[in-house]
């Protein structure tokens, strides 16, 4: 007999589900509302918002637009996608994730705090995410990304370092880049780093670990796209190698029941 359990924390992280929210208070007025994005990585909830008439749009799409609302998801948005809204007269429904807007304050106070030539910003995440982007876009686009623990090196360790880290990467491997820097920046410079890691993301890790290893098949559903996603998989993986990623269920493999 096969005995099917649902994880008790699986589900959109609080930042997802509030933008949502805010999309479906909206659409209920019965006006135009367009989505800067897909709003999640999740294909089925795209298209159940689509059919209440929810427009996703690229960037490009929203430079052309005028005189519209549009909603800014929780990954957040650069300050040009604010300056665009205020000239094209764009009423902005802002549901940027609290823990990321208070991401994008902390490295443009650094930023913006003493001589940037003396020092590098750096952001452990996913280049071109929307997240990372938006991040960048506090520092003039002059933020330094970093994609993996192994791209520490390529950093000028005769300048002074601010790290800090796109919400939803591994606890992990930002504390292995720490290591490194530690190990190799110059006496002469100082380095200051920030665990901006979201806590619902990290929190998730040990009891995903200890639910992934206590059945014998994990099916773990996300959008193939989903930053968070593919990091919480890889955590299933780790310890459980009958872990599989799913979107839907087209994807189950009925041959591993």
């Amino acid at each position: 007999m096969i005995k099917i359990e649902i994880d008790k924390g699986s589900g959109f992280c609080f930042g997802v589900v509030t933008a949502i929210h805010k999309a479906e208070e909206e659409l209920a007025k019965g006006e135009t509302l367009y989505c800067l994005g897909d709003i999640v990585h999740n294909n089925r909830e795209v298209e159940r918002l689509k059919a209440m008439g929810l427009i996703t749009i690229n960037h490009e799409e929203f430079k052309r637009l005028k005189n519209v609302k549009v909603l800014l998801r929780a990954h957040g948005e650069p300050p040009e996608t604010y300056e665009t809204a205020r000239k094209n007269n764009i009423e902005i429904i802002d549901a940027t994730c609290p823990v990321v807007l208070q991401l994008q304050k902390r490295i443009k106070q650094s930023f913006l705090n003493g001589e940037p030539q003396d020092k590098q910003i750096v952001i452990y995440g996913k280049n071109g995410h929307a997240e990372v982007l938006g991040l960048v876009g506090q520092t003039d686009r002059k933020a330094i990304v970093i994609e993996k623990a192994e791209e520490a090196r390529l950093l000028d360790f005769n300048k002074s370092i601010r790290l800090f880290s796109q919400t939803t990467k591994s606890l992990d491997e930002f504390q292995e880049i720490v290591s490194y820097i530690k190990e190799h920046i110059s006496p002469e410079s100082t380095f200051e780093y920030y665990d901006t890691i979201c806590r619902q993301v990290a929190n998730r890790m040990p009891k995903l670990r200890e639910f992934a290893s206590s059945h014998d098949l994990i099916f773990f559903v996300s959008g193939k796209k989903s930053s968070n996603g593919k990091i919480l998989f890889d955590e299933c993986l780790k310890v459980n190698p009958n872990s599989h990623l799913i979107d839907g269920e087209e994807d189950i493999n009925c041959s591993a029941l």
